[in-house]
């Protein structure tokens, strides 16, 4: 089998362990904390027969992929005869250039160094190392073992040969990654999710609707199609015509709506306050982790159901 190295255990880091050893890989963990590595590996042993019993797993069993990970000794020992690299340390840059310095030099000529910031600039990192040119960011969404789309950032100085090399890497992987042309803050998923968490700031603290109003609108509402198509899509089929209709009919309405969108709310002090006051009556703060399990399983569900979908509907 292949190796992939997974450095940071973390949230993320442990996330795409399952993801790359369901797809057949060899994986390392490796975390700076001690114990930390031990603990990732319990908390994906648990999760593992879930994701069976979805059929999650890429026609694997739950014992067969956790027999492809193991525990690397060492950050050498890690990244030993890896094909790439995927770090997931703070979001930090002194702690990423330190820890991508060490990768640098440790990792074959031939590795891809992944970084899965999902706010750092990979050129505020790795501007100054001898092997910058296999460097890339690879930003998933939380749980990637779950949610398929994937960012490519590369820096300037990206070889263009690891753009598509990764991008190939993650579609035989079971991901749908989104290849950017150029580096820029928020990459693409953060910039749309900004967006929108920006008019749903808007629309409570100027007392249009309330905290559960907005959840519902997304809930119950755009979000039921944003689940299996996009917003270019979702105009294309809007208008009898296709996208052109839709833009001749409604632009000048978001023409409108953009007039209002500056300036942007504050989203802290005593309006936060009350949308913390708001959610925490909906979500006693002792729930957190037992709704963020609930999360899980649900996506779990929508994964499988998109899964069997698929194969059901011509491209």
């Amino acid at each position: 089998m292949q190796r992939i190295a997974i450095i940071g255990s973390g949230f993320i880091g442990r996330a795409w362990a399952i993801s790359f050893a369901r797809a057949g890989y060899a994986v390392a963990l490796w975390d700076e904390k001690p114990g930390a590595v031990n603990e990732a590996l319990r908390y994906i042993a648990m999760l593992l027969p879930d994701l069976a019993g979805n059929k999650l797993l890429q026609n694997a069993s739950a014992n067969e992929v956790w027999a492809r990970m193991r525990a690397a000794s060492s950050l050498e020992d890690a990244v030993s005869g890896a094909i790439h690299v995927q770090e997931n340390t703070p979001e930090n840059v002194e702690i990423k250039q330190m820890i991508f310095a060490r990768l640098d030099a440790l990792a074959g000529p031939d590795t891809v160094l992944a970084s899965s910031t999902s706010a750092i600039l990979l050129s505020r990192f790795t501007a100054d190392l001898p092997g910058r040119a296999r460097c890339i960011v690879v930003h998933p969404l939380n749980p990637p073992y779950l949610i398929p789309a994937a960012e490519i950032v590369p820096a300037p100085w990206t070889d263009a040969a690891v753009v598509a090399r990764t991008a190939e890497l993650l579609r035989g992987a079971g991901h749908a990654p989104i290849v950017m042309q150029r580096e820029l803050d928020g990459f693409v998923m953060n910039r749309l999710q900004g967006a929108l968490l920006e008019e749903a700031f808007r629309l409570v603290a100027e007392g249009y609707a309330s905290v559960e109003d907005i959840d519902i609108g997304l809930r119950e509402g755009l979000a039921l199609r944003w689940s299996f198509m996009g917003p270019f899509e979702t105009i294309d089929l809007n208008a009898p015509g296709g996208v052109r209709d839709y833009v001749e009919r409604y632009e000048q309405v978001y023409r409108k709506i953009a007039a209002t969108a500056l300036p942007r709310p504050d989203w802290q002090g005593p309006f936060l306050d009350g949308i913390e006051s708001e959610r925490r009556k909906k979500l006693p703060a002792d729930k957190l982790q037992e709704r963020q399990a609930w999360r899980d399983r649900r996506l779990m569900s929508l994964a499988a159901y998109k899964q069997q979908a698929a194969k059901n509907i011509p491209d």
